[in-house]
């Protein structure tokens, strides 16, 4: 394997948890929660490529992202991963099965967008109304090269919307995003085309690891349909769904979030 260069950090003590961010942010997004997480678990922090302090990567896509964290991975990790860092972690755990020990998908989906029936391609064969319109990325594809900065405060807002201290988690998104260097356009641009693209549905029942699905009920990026499609289809699943949240419970909803990924993986308590 060609030597990595992503960007992690390492911390805490306990079982090994891996946490993966979601599109156009870094690691940072989870500061919030590693003090009352470090007690429990080893946390390894990564920035994906090209975000944050990482090296973009060729080619990119959803395999390469995958292939890339598990290299950086401990054996037998727990992984928690948010939006597109929960289509990682699915794929980590489809192609390495042998790394991952449980799942927490947060906000996640195994098809972001809307599909209709198509009688030619296998892939996509159901129709798939648990999404959003295709277009809502598109446009947000065309004004990433016009307006960088306003189309990342857009998409933030959207993550948001709905919620009930929308404000807050905005804002919060918003110091943590510019906390670390801006991933370029062009990375922005191959990663919403991998949001557009990604379609897990058929792989879904092959995800055996035990799996926390972890949605607000008001996320408007990924419905929180496609939580309760998922645990009609996942071998082992267990959903929590977060009254008054919407695409970011970890930051919205804490102390319920951590109180969820607590029960879940049962670390030894702290002394």
């Amino acid at each position: 394997m060609s030597p990595n260069t992503m960007h992690v950090e390492t911390l805490g003590l306990g079982p090994n948890l891996v946490l993966i961010h979601g599109w156009g942010m870094n690691g940072s997004v989870w500061q919030p929660l590693v003090k009352p997480l470090s007690k429990h678990f080893t946390l390894h922090l990564l920035d994906l490529p090209g975000m944050g302090y990482s090296k973009p990567i060729e080619p990119l896509h959803l395999h390469a992202l995958a292939e890339k964290v598990a290299e950086i991975m401990p054996a037998n990790a727990d992984v928690l991963g948010w939006s597109l860092g929960g289509q990682v972690a699915m794929r980590i755990a489809l192609d390495y099965p042998d790394l991952v020990r449980r799942l927490v998908l947060v906000g996640s989906t195994p098809c972001f967008v809307n599909r209709s029936f198509d009688q030619k391609n296998v892939e996509y064969k159901k129709t798939w109304d648990a999404g959003i319109e295709p277009e809502v990325f598109g446009n947000f594809a065309d004004n990433v090269n016009e307006d960088y900065q306003r189309t990342m405060m857009q998409f933030l807002s959207l993550q948001c919307m709905g919620a009930r201290d929308a404000r807050s988690t905005v804002k919060l998104l918003r110091n943590k995003f510019n906390e670390r260097p801006s991933p370029s356009s062009q990375t922005l641009y191959r990663m919403l085309d991998i949001l557009l693209d990604t379609d897990l549905r058929a792989e879904v029942p092959s995800l055996r690891k035990p799996t926390l699905l972890v949605h607000g009920d008001r996320d408007s990026l990924a419905p929180v349909q496609a939580a309760h499609w998922m645990m009609q289809n996942l071998p082992v699943g267990f959903l929590r769904v977060m009254a008054g949240a919407s695409h970011a419970p970890f930051l919205s909803h804490q102390e319920a979030f951590i109180q969820a990924l607590l029960e879940f993986l049962e670390p030894a308590s702290p002394n």
